[in-house]
């Protein structure tokens, strides 16, 4: 069961990853317009904010996640097919909200799959199962641009969006197989459970028979995982630095390739760049699968891990020679691998069960989010100076280790972790 997700979960988030370059490369191709091409790229990320959310309730309300997973899959393969039809046909307004609806879906493809994981894994494997997940967005990260560029070089700009498609409809069959909620991962059922989770006080939710009961449930649950975030100091704390780190990374990303062209002469060996990322992050992270039953404390990991990336970033902004630029980026990668992975282990151990949908397509959200707002600012800081980008970049994962950092003086709720939710802490 673990390797069919793993399957399903590195083609969904290649697609996933695949999906941004596709919209500027396919967009710049039919339009010209480089304009457009970057609006229906903060439409598609920027919607993921109220998409997550929204997922993540009707996820932990759901009997059959999978399934609901699948359907999230088809449609955002829809969308981006309608968007390339439309091209052209329909007004450019238009297009821009069809990217903003596809976008709410958004958060199933990385967070939804994630929260699934102790159904597929099971308590005894969750540990290593959580970093191999993590090496899925480091694959996918690696793969997706280099899939856009082979498939735009080979079959033109237009194939790009149907390939994407490809890629989410190929992860259905195994989001649709994953496991029943009250089900372990081999199918024998653990705790009878109703078709809608039930909640605290032991009672379902059957305030949602009648529309207006359904809204004011819905808004509830989204409060509840929101304040599950806030009040548990641990997510809080990993939330937080992860959404601060993650408005970091749009700031290498953009300056990639301008250093490419400073250093080596060529826009292309930007890419390169992250690509080494993204290659170091998924190599670190397979030796962390291999000892993680020695890992005790995951928010050091991911406090750590942030601080590696930052000092690959502030290396990068100091970079005279393509050489030096190459080992940044791998020093970037070595800890964004790491720290993505602890990421997981804290919401696995301390998110509720009957919230861990929220707690991971709502954080899934706010880092798209942030993603988005520190893109908005890297592009006049780079135009202005990559060193400025970067540094920029680095200043944000200290202030990022500043929120991780544990607390010595902590809630006795908030910040302890619960045991039962961490069986990857015992050796």
């Amino acid at each position: 069961m673990l390797r069919r997700y793993m399957t399903g979960a590195v083609a969904a988030r290649t697609g996933d990853e695949m999906s941004g370059p596709a919209l500027l490369v396919t967009g710049l191709a039919v339009t010209g317009s480089p304009v457009l091409a970057s609006w229906l790229l903060s439409g598609l990320t920027v919607s993921a904010a109220v998409g997550g959310p929204l997922l993540g309730v009707l996820i932990d309300r759901s009997r059959r996640p999978g399934r609901l997973l699948a359907y999230c899959l088809a449609g955002y393969a829809a969308g981006l097919l309608l968007v390339l039809v439309g091209f052209g046909r329909v007004p450019d307004a238009a297009l821009i909200a069809l990217a903003v609806a596809t976008g709410l879906l958004g958060p199933a493809l990385t967070g939804g799959w994630t929260a699934q994981l102790p159904l597929v894994a099971g308590p005894e494997r969750l540990g290593r199962a959580t970093a191999l997940d993590s090496m899925s967005y480091n694959a996918a990260g690696l793969a997706g641009p280099a899939l856009v560029g082979v498939v735009a070089a080979v079959g033109g700009n237009a194939a790009v969006l149907p390939m994407c498609a490809v890629f989410l409809l190929a992860a259905s069959p195994a989001a649709w197989t994953l496991p029943v909620r009250g089900q372990d991962a081999e199918g024998m059922t653990r705790n009878p459970v109703r078709d809608v989770a039930p909640d605290d006080r032991g009672g379902g939710h059957e305030e949602f028979r009648d529309g207006e009961g359904a809204v004011r449930g819905l808004v509830r649950e989204v409060r509840e995982g929101f304040t599950v975030i806030v009040r548990n100091g641990a997510l809080r704390r990993a939330t937080v630095g992860s959404m601060v780190s993650c408005a970091g990374l749009p700031m290498l990303v953009v300056a990639a390739p301008v250093l490419g062209i400073r250093l080596a002469g060529e826009s292309g060996y930007g890419t390169l760049l992250l690509a080494v990322a993204s290659a170091c992050g998924l190599a670190v992270n397979a030796v962390l699968a291999a000892h993680q039953r020695r890992v005790r404390r995951w928010d050091v990991v991911q406090a750590g891990g942030t601080a590696v990336l930052g000092v690959g970033m502030a290396l990068a902004a100091v970079a005279d020679a393509f050489w030096i630029a190459v080992v940044a980026a791998a020093v970037v990668g070595a800890g964004e691998g790491p720290q993505l992975t602890a990421l997981f282990a804290v919401r696995h151990r301390e998110a509720p069960a009957r919230l861990r949908g929220q707690v991971f397509t709502t954080g899934a959200s706010l880092k798209i989010t942030s993603f988005a707002l520190g893109s908005a600012l890297a592009g006049p800081l780079a135009a202005y100076s990559t060193g400025a980008a970067l540094a920029a970049g680095a200043a944000l994962q200290v202030a990022a280790v500043a929120a991780l950092l544990p607390r010595r003086v902590s809630s006795p709720h908030g910040d302890r972790p619960n045991e039962k939710e961490a069986p990857q802490r015992r050796p």
